[in-house]
């Protein structure tokens, strides 16, 4: 980050972040500032890029998409390129929705969403089990979500 957030960049961000569709105006309000300095400052905070991109967010429960499952993933050797395999693999999966690698015993997290268990069946057996580097797939199925954000802490961790 080139520059230090102020109080109001702060506000600016923790804003956008709860709802990207506010204009400038909106925010400005909300902050207690002029219009103009307010959108001078969420572009300088876009152009540094603090804000990736702005998206809408889709009900998955609305849409069908009931099952969330964390699926820990160790792979047959640890060698570069069998990360990068997988990897690169991972990323054209539209169902997993993050990946992570891990310390530990495992090689990875992936956080997967589908409709239901056969839905998640079918992924593993047609998608995740045809990777030749995937020694063990553990599925772990969230039973109630308690708790699910986009928001990054700013209040506490800045």
């Amino acid at each position: 980050m080139s520059t230090e957030l102020s109080k109001q960049d702060l506000s600016i961000l923790g804003i956008l972040q709860n709802d990207a569709s506010k204009t400038s105006s909106d925010v400005a309000d909300i902050v207690g500032m002029s219009q103009s300095p307010c959108w001078r400052r969420i572009n300088r905070i876009e152009q540094e890029g603090l804000i990736r991109k702005k998206v809408a967010l889709l009900d998955r429960h609305v849409l069908g998409m009931d099952l969330v499952v964390f699926a820990t993933i160790n792979l047959t050797t640890s060698g570069r390129q069998n990360l990068e395999e997988f990897e690169h693999s991972v990323q054209n999966f539209d169902e997993v929705m993050e990946c992570y690698t891990m310390t530990g015993i495992w090689d990875y997290m992936l956080k997967i969403i589908v409709k239901d268990i056969r839905n998640y069946e079918s992924f593993v057996r047609d998608r995740l089990l045809c990777l030749p580097m995937i020694r063990e797939i553990h599925s772990h199925i969230a039973v109630t979500e308690i708790k699910n954000t986009t928001e990054l802490p700013l209040k506490t961790q800045l």
